[in-house]
């Protein structure tokens, strides 16, 4: 039988950041009290991702501060709304990138909420009824069902966790260009990081040839031997580039860091598509004559909707795909945040929230 609205609300231990330099700190805040439509989740662990360091570091000059960062959450149920019948306490359950949408928009209608104007995401932002929307650096988040998924039980929960935005990034990048439906395919992953070594196992498990595309040589043995990468392209060095030009039908584009993409066009196969999910804080430069004699595609793509994550969970259950993970105690926290400024992680941060 679900549980009615709280009585009070609920003050929260989280970590923030004050201001620019994004070093995080304890930080009590209040979340809203669990409505009818909201499930309470004891968070078990979060992932951390190049983007919270980013909106930590104010790098797209949005940031409100105090910031919670996290939207990779998982955890349990211990409280749920009177309008909830598809999640009981005890249940484990995730939360991603959306804390809400309008829900009546065609975008909402046709699962694309996402994309709704209204969206709102999960930290770094204005719920609907007001209140500051903080992320899964925390111990508890009260979540409106509609926008979390079930955890599918022989999933570990914290390698679940990247699931829920760098996983989802890549699979809904990947299945909407077509990816998924025509296996063989030549597809190139640029960036060998927490998305892109979710490319490789997902475009491996469809049947496709995968080639990473790295500016950093020492990632070749990674790529190949440790997650079945068939080849290896590096992108300093203009033979190897040059070697592989039009060989590609399809390439996806994981870096956040600034970066030009023209090098990348020339490696594509006439009318070869280029999707682009990373988040560079500057824009992106390209030239056009490479785009304009390939019939080049070129197209972004941001995280995906509640009924492609509930999909994707599904699949990786069934093939046994789970994201590379290193478990960050929350006393090394902001040497996490640092390291991954420096890109220096194999291949996804999951920060130990229960274990606080």
């Amino acid at each position: 039988m679900a549980m009615e609205t709280a009585i009070h609300t609920p003050e929260v231990l989280g970590w923030a950041a004050h201001d620019a330099t994004g070093k995080l700190s304890p930080f009590i805040f209040t979340r809203r009290e669990n409505g009818v439509n909201d499930v309470t989740i004891k968070i078990m662990y979060c992932g951390m991702c190049r983007g919270d360091v980013q909106f930590a570091k104010n790098d797209f000059g949005n940031t409100t501060y105090p910031i919670v960062p996290g939207y990779e959450i998982v955890g349990i149920v211990t409280k749920t709304g009177s309008n909830v019948s598809n999640f009981k306490i005890g249940d484990r359950v995730g939360v991603g990138y959306v804390s809400s949408s309008c829900l009546d928009c065609e975008l909402c209608n046709t699962s694309r909420e996402h994309y709704c104007d209204q969206m709102r995401p999960v930290y770094n932002s204005v719920a609907s009824d007001g209140t500051v929307t903080y992320g899964g650096y925390s111990q508890m988040i009260v979540a409106d069902h509609r926008y979390c998924v079930h955890i599918p039980e022989n999933l570990a929960l914290e390698r679940a966790a990247p699931l829920l935005v760098a996983g989802i990034t890549v699979y809904s990048a990947m299945k909407n260009s077509n990816i998924f439906e025509c296996p063989g395919k030549r597809i190139g992953v640029i960036g060998l990081g927490g998305l892109g070594h979710m490319a490789v196992k997902f475009g491996k498990a469809f049947g496709h040839q995968v080639t990473v595309i790295s500016t950093s040589s020492s990632k070749k043995e990674l790529a190949i031997q440790r997650l079945g990468a068939d080849d290896f392209i590096l992108s300093t060095d203009p033979t190897q580039m040059q070697g592989n030009r039009r060989s590609l039908d399809f390439i996806l584009d994981t870096v956040s860091a600034n970066h030009s993409v023209g090098p990348y066009i020339e490696l594509l196969k006439v009318d070869g598509t280029l999707a682009i999910v990373g988040a560079p804080s500057k824009p992106i430069d390209f030239p056009s004559l490479p785009l304009i004699c390939g019939k080049i595609t070129i197209k972004g793509s941001i995280i995906g909707s509640v009924e492609e994550i509930k999909e994707m969970m599904e699949f990786c259950e069934k093939y046994e795909i789970l994201p590379e993970i290193e478990i960050v105690p929350i006393n090394k926290i902001n040497e996490a945040f640092d390291r991954l400024a420096k890109n220096d992680v194999k291949f996804r941060f999951v920060l130990d929230i229960a274990s606080s």
